[in-house]
């Protein structure tokens, strides 16, 4: 029956998650209130394990999320059910977009996926950022602000948009920081 669920579920995270893998962070987070296998305060670390991964963020998320809760069937179920929404639409649009991609409505339907992509990695970051910068079990006012992670994220946003170096080399530096200063 979980596997039913994790196929179904991720099923309808692919079919809706247009933008990539990062636009399926909203969809994971509402599976999280939902699921008794995900918990809301893995996220973060699903997402930081997925991105240091090879392979696609929704995929490698999609993954992390059927081992947790079903082991190796659960990887490839969950993963299957996000991948196929993607097969089928790409085949359907495939062959139609070459009769239209001269059409205004059709260009209109893009030009406006745009945006709700935008909209949904926008989505996604508040809620790792608030996870990941903000201590809600912190007793003193002063504590609730995480100092170190927040100058570790300024700094390395300010150093990726500088240098753009290749995103590995910033995920090590944050890993290395992370053991160093006890994150």
């Amino acid at each position: 029956m979980t596997l039913l669920i994790l196929f179904a579920e991720f099923f309808k995270i692919g079919l809706f998650a247009i933008g990539g893998g990062l636009a399926t962070l909203p969809f994971i987070y509402k599976l999280a209130g939902t699921a008794p296998w995900l918990d809301v305060y893995a996220i973060p670390d699903m997402l930081a394990v997925a991105q240091s991964s090879p392979g696609a963020v929704g995929v490698n998320l999609a993954i992390y999320t059927g081992y947790h809760a079903a082991g190796i069937p659960g990887c490839v179920t969950a993963a299957l059910g996000l991948v196929t929404p993607s097969i089928i639409i790409i085949c359907i649009v495939a062959g139609m977009l070459q009769a239209f991609k001269e059409n205004k409505n059709v260009q209109a339907v893009f030009t406006g996926l745009r945006p709700a992509a935008a909209g949904l990695l926008c989505a996604a970051c508040i809620p790792v950022l608030k996870i990941s910068l903000w201590n809600s079990d912190a007793v003193l006012w002063y504590e609730h602000l995480r100092i170190g992670q927040c100058a570790l994220f300024v700094v390395l946003f300010i150093l990726i948009r500088k240098f753009r170096a290749h995103p590995v080399v910033y995920i090590a530096a944050a890993g290395i920081l992370g053991v160093i200063f006890k994150f």
